[in-house]
């Protein structure tokens, strides 16, 4: 399974993944599910995906193969919006997942995947979609400044956090990237380190990369100093009437 998730805000952007994969008939167990591409000086994009290994490793080739090859076809480079670029790959998905439809419904598997689109184009603001095996996608307001893909629902509520603090500063919009993403790991097995963490600081078109070990000792002392605070909060909590505690 997988677990990724992008926070914007005015700052700039965070994106974590975990790296886990179903272990299936490739016997993969780790894959980096965030991805950096930065085609030109005036613009850099992130990728992280979710979804049939193979379709997304196939869109990435894809990419890169547009990159590397003259002509007048619209690439990472050539795009002057953040949104042609989730459409971009978007279509590429889609096309993708056409190529192999037959086979894949002879076998019953399920060829579609999910990205998340994130970066930015010198002049206009940092944003991140939410790019659907459809090669539609949405993006993320003021009013929901985060996306999540794969095992989401364990992981927002820390996320909605946000909502009633909006804007913090990278590093605690960091802390909340990482709690969420170790309470989806606590409550669900699938998703595991190691993690990809990538903070983006408006307009410095450079992505500050960390790779978060399993046997991380910061890891190790956010969730306990976390849950430290959870139980003193829970301390704190007026005493509950009908049964005197």
């Amino acid at each position: 399974m997988t677990y990724c998730l992008a926070l914007r805000l005015d700052d700039g952007l965070v994106f974590l993944s975990d790296t886990r994969t179903n272990a299936g008939v490739d016997n993969i167990s780790t894959y980096r599910k965030l991805h950096v591409i930065r085609p030109a000086d005036d613009r850099i994009f992130t990728i992280q995906s979710a979804g049939n290994l193979a379709t997304t490793q196939e869109v990435l080739d894809r990419i890169d193969r547009d990159l590397a090859t003259p002509g007048d076809h619209q690439t990472l480079a050539t795009v002057e919006h953040l949104f042609e670029a989730a459409l971009y790959v978007g279509r590429i998905s889609r096309d993708v997942v056409a190529g192999h439809r037959e086979a894949l419904s002879a076998v019953g598997a399920d060829g579609t995947a999910t990205f998340i689109l994130g970066g930015q184009v010198a002049g206009a603001r940092p944003q991140i979609f939410l790019v659907y095996p459809e090669g539609n996608y949405i993006r993320a307001s003021d009013t929901r400044p985060f996306l999540q893909i794969g095992e989401a629902k364990y992981g927002k509520f820390w996320l909605d956090l946000m909502l009633l603090h909006p804007d913090p500063d990278l590093a605690v919009a960091t802390k909340i990237a990482l709690a969420s993403m170790l309470g989806t790991a606590r409550a669900n097995l699938s998703v595991g380190p190691p993690y990809d963490l990538g903070v983006y600081r408006t307009d410095s078109l450079t992505l500050d990369e960390h790779r978060i070990e399993a046997d991380s000792a910061y890891l190790d002392e956010l969730g306990q100093v976390f849950v430290d605070h959870l139980m003193e909060a829970f301390d704190d909590l007026p005493p509950i009437p009908w049964t005197g505690g």
